[in-house]
């Protein structure tokens, strides 16, 4: 088992996000917490991402300073439902989670896929707006350039960015939206 510690700040406008990631041999266990601002709207969240092994999101849940919650489960193979249990058809196929207040989510598909992101790899994601806490099934899709630099691309969004990450996959820069503090 071994603990992680991050923290980044966004390259524009105030905020932090501070994670803690705990992983032992069965699973993956993330607690964030992030302060923001969404358009003017100044936010703080906490959120704890589950993940199997393999890096399978099984559970997430985020809470809103203020009332706002949300709360998903995974089978880990694209199946998922809310915490009253209720399916979630309209996210059949997602294995990662992605807040949008949280460069840390993107470490999630680059960890599961790492071993064949040498192609490129289009997934869909449950795409979480923060501080709304709105889901939608987004396309995404992460290439690697090179030791330590991967292509992400929204693909619903025509948007891309050349993400820097350390040797375990976590963000190092997020180019116009993150810097982590080291």
């Amino acid at each position: 088992m071994y603990m992680r510690r991050c923290r980044w700040i966004p390259e524009s406008g105030t905020g932090l996000e501070h994670l803690v990631v705990h992983c032992r041999d069965d699973a993956i266990l993330a607690q964030g917490v992030v302060i923001g601002d969404d358009e003017g709207e100044r936010f703080g969240a906490s959120y704890t991402i589950e993940c199997d092994a393999a890096w399978h999101v099984r559970h997430a849940v985020v809470d809103v300073a203020g009332g706002a919650h949300l709360e998903l489960f995974s089978d880990g193979a694209g199946h998922w439902h809310d915490g009253a249990g209720v399916p979630l058809d309209a996210l059949a196929g997602c294995i990662d989670v992605d807040l949008t207040a949280s460069c840390f989510t993107n470490t999630l598909p680059l960890r599961r896929l790492a071993n064949v992101l040498d192609r490129r790899q289009a997934i869909d994601v449950a795409w979480i707006a923060v501080p709304a806490l709105t889901v939608v099934k987004a396309a995404q899709a992460y290439t690697r350039l090179g030791s330590g630099l991967v292509l992400f691309e929204g693909l619903d969004i025509d948007f891309r960015a050349e993400l820097t990450i350390d040797a375990d996959g976590f963000i190092l820069r997020y180019p116009g939206l993150f810097a982590r503090v080291l």
